[in-house]
């Protein structure tokens, strides 16, 4: 029958941050609070769902008023400890009730004190007060009163305790006696005393007497023997039998004692001589390379040396995610930019810091690419919309070999003034260069091949690699290497669960490919309506293979962000009759976790059989190992898979050891793994949980016990096995930012380079000190 009233449970929480508590702050008889309703709108700003008032957000919202009352319901007359008023109106009324009642109540004691006072009769004396004051206690001694005053100097000064030594004193000894002192010797006169009963006394003591300490001493004289008696004494035989026995420990004893000193501290000194002899580890700053054009507020993705020109550096850059899209690399959100930045990879030269040799035109911003090692000259490029991109820079090879400016190169007008280059002395021996407007535009390189938009992945490509040559069976047997241009040579990987296998376009279709690019760019330059996208071109480069990485029980995907393959075998069908693709697409039912299909180009030989085993590291961190089998003719896979959680954040480095095939790193979130390929028990080698988070790594090229680790805080840690395996050896500060890329190099047996990227666009070339590039024997 009150609809402007509402129940409220308010917790003990609520009740303190209010000062509504029962008892203390409300009762039965003031049972009423008065809040303000900004206090209300705050809170449930603060602990939203969590606030005790969510329930009634709206009644809140609506009151016209800026204090709501809440009144305290302890027989809980409305269902909960407390209810609302959610109108003025009815707030008023219950206030002037309450103000009612109590003018009542207080009209209703004066009355009750009257009538009071009107019964008490007047107080008669009958001499009591007489009997109070005689047996009542008076002081009649005057009290001793004491002033015990001190310097003001010494307020508060310290107070020290020292130690003496008893022998200082006369007679080694120093006794305080007890004496009596006159002064509070007070005689009493008169005192009255009350005794019930008295106890009786008796003085014991249970201590010995006390007497002073006295020095005793003896006085001796050696005992010597005269000549006869030791003349006696040597010639005796018990003297002979002794010496008998014990010379030849005490020689050997004597010789112990020449040979090496008995008192030397073999830890301590061998402490001394590891400090002593403790090597110069560091990584020497040798060149810098940043870009203002490219590389400002962008983050470098991927660092690649030349394989065969030595000096040549690439790297690729993209738009710096936040730490949400960092762990999550399926995330859209890396596709969108609030400006248009071109899409490159920027080629330097050590020789040449000034300026870049190269720009290679990407159609998206690049997550990964890789020099390929049978061709150096064609480069392969993932794009972070899934698009997989070639490179063929075989025309500037001279360029890249001489670092010497190159005329009659194609240069895009649309990119603008020239740029000049400025130098920047930092320390002793370090160049870094800034290349800004002013000078020679370098080279620009367009892609010769792009994947088709809806055979390529659906999400970033985030790991590329070239396979190895092709390994055919002979009819009769056994296996031979073949260089198979037209077969699979490429192999990249996505989070969107797939692994895709490429063969390489021939040189005429890269050719026409280019020349339709070259000719839809001038189409665009000549109406400015219609822009410019890869999108209008007939783009026909299609994967040969697709492998699917997910559980058919539970439907569980499993996004790859990095792969490492160890080794692949195929064999395409003799030319003859061909399947149907229905045939090949066919799911294979037997495999629990792989699936495969054929690409859908119309002039694909089909393969006969393939089998391949590969590490993959994807995105919950994940570590898995795969064996895949699959004849095409038969419809039979043999899958041979296995899955090992170990780090805590997405993978972001799987790398093969350089000097051992079956050993691989794994590094992600705050640990890194060692693993070897037919160990399934898990790593051989794991770290423990970091305080900040490892974000890239790479193995030595000269020792096969070193790697290095990047970190989130700007740090290099250098791991040597064969010093600590708990800990990192040694570690470096190298830039104010996270660490995204590392990339080692072998210019010379004496010079050796490692290249590091961090998140604000710099590219820090440093020399890997002798230490940690000769191995140890038997390393």
């Amino acid at each position: 029958g009150h609809p402007e009233i509402f129940p409220l449970l308010l917790t003990a929480k609520t009740q303190e941050i209010f000062n509504c508590r029962p008892d203390e702050d409300v009762t039965e008889e003031n049972c009423f609070k008065c809040i303000k309703k900004e206090d209300i709108i705050q809170d449930l700003k603060i602990r939203a769902k969590s606030s005790d008032f969510y329930p009634l957000k709206k009644v809140i919202l609506e009151y016209p008023g800026e204090e709501l009352l809440v009144v305290f319901d302890p027989s809980l007359q409305y269902g909960q400890n407390f209810y609302i008023v959610a109108s003025e109106e009815a707030k008023e009324n219950f206030l002037q009730s309450l103000a009612a009642v109590e003018e009542e109540e207080e009209e209703a004691e004066e009355e009750n004190v009257e009538e009071t006072l009107e019964v008490r009769r007047p107080w008669v004396s009958l001499g009591s007060e007489k009997e109070v004051e005689e047996e009542s206690l008076k002081e009649r001694d005057t009290k001793i009163k004491y002033k015990i005053s001190r310097v003001r100097r010494k307020f508060g000064a310290p107070i020290t305790f020292t130690d003496k030594n008893a022998a200082d004193e006369k007679d080694s000894y120093a006794e305080c006696t007890a004496y009596e002192d006159d002064t509070f010797s007070i005689k009493m006169l008169e005192r009255d005393v009350g005794v019930q009963v008295v106890p009786k006394l008796k003085e014991t003591s249970t201590q010995t007497k006390w007497t002073y300490p006295k020095n005793a001493s003896t006085q001796y004289y050696p005992r010597q023997l005269s000549n006869e008696e030791k003349a006696e004494s040597l010639a005796s035989e018990t003297l002979k039998n002794f010496l008998t026995a014990v010379h030849v420990r005490v020689e050997i004893a004597l010789q112990q004692n020449e040979i090496m000193n008995v008192f030397f501290d073999d830890w301590k000194a061998l402490a001394e001589d590891q400090e002593e002899s403790k090597p110069d580890v560091y990584l020497k700053e040798y060149q810098l390379f940043t870009d203002e054009q490219y590389l400002k507020n962008r983050t470098i993705s991927c660092v690649r040396w030349h394989p065969t020109i030595y000096g040549i550096i690439a790297l690729s850059a993209r738009e710096q995610p936040s730490y949400e899209e960092e762990v999550n690399l399926s995330n859209k959100s890396l596709l969108d930019s609030d400006y248009y930045r071109q899409s490159v990879i920027l080629l330097w030269s050590l020789f040449d810091p000034l300026c870049l040799q190269l720009v290679l035109k990407a159609p998206e911003d690049i997550c990964c690419f890789q020099f390929s090692p049978s061709d150096p000259n064609i480069i392969a490029g993932g794009c972070v919309d899934g698009q997989v991109v070639l490179w063929d820079i075989s025309k500037h090879e001279e360029k890249l070999e001489s670092t010497k400016p190159v005329a009659d190169e194609v240069i895009d007008s649309s990119e603008g003034e020239p740029r000049a280059a400025v130098v920047t002395e930092v320390t002793p021996g370090l160049m870094v260069g800034y290349v800004q407007q002013g000078s020679t535009e370098p080279p620009l390189v367009r892609h010769c091949a792009a994947s088709s938009t809806p055979y390529c992945h659906t999400k970033p490509a985030t790991d590329v690699h070239w396979l190895p040559y092709n390994i055919e069976e002979n009819p009769k047997g056994g296996t031979s290497e073949k260089k198979d241009e037209k077969k699979l040579q490429l192999v990249t990987c996505s989070p969107d669960c797939s692994i895709l296998f490429w063969d390489i376009p021939s040189m005429e279709r890269r050719e026409q490919f280019l020349y339709e690019k070259l000719k839809e760019e001038t189409r665009s330059q000549m109406l400015p309506d219609n822009p410019n996208t890869d999108e209008d071109l007939d783009l026909s480069w299609k994967p040969l293979i697709k492998i699917n990485l997910h559980e058919r029980d539970n439907t569980t995907e499993y996004g790859p962000t990095r792969l490492s393959f160890g080794k692949l075998q195929y064999r395409y069908k003799p030319p003859g009759k061909v399947r149907s693709r229905s045939a090949v697409r066919a799911p294979v039912k037997e495999s629990p976790y792989t699936e495969m299909s054929a690409s859908s180009s119309k002039n694909l030989e089909l393969l006969e059989n393939i089998s391949t085993d590969f590490f993959v590291g994807n995105e919950d961190g994940e570590v898995v190992y795969s064996d895949w089998k699959k004849k095409i003719d038969t419809n039979t896979a043999k899958p041979h898979s296995q899955k090992y959680s170990l780090h805590t954040e997405t993978i972001n480095t799987l790398q093969k050891s350089p000097f051992f095939k079956d050993i691989f790193l794994s590094i992600g979130g705050q640990k890194f793994a060692i693993w070897k390929e037919g160990v399934t028990n898990g790593p051989i080698l794991q770290s423990s949980c970091s305080a900040g988070r490892y974000t890239a790594g790479q193995w030595s090229l000269t020792r096969p016990g070193v790697f290095f680790i990047g970190r989130d805080n700007g740090n290099i840690d250098i791991w040597d096995l064969l010093k600590k395996t708990h800990e990192a050896s040694y570690f470096q500060k190298i830039s104010k930012s996270i660490i995204t890329f590392i990339s080692s190099s072998s210019a010379s047996a004496e010079q050796h380079f490692l290249a590091v990227s961090d998140n604000l666009g710099v590219l820090h070339v440093l020399e890997i000190c002798q230490t940690l590039c000769h191995p140890s024997s038997n390393e």
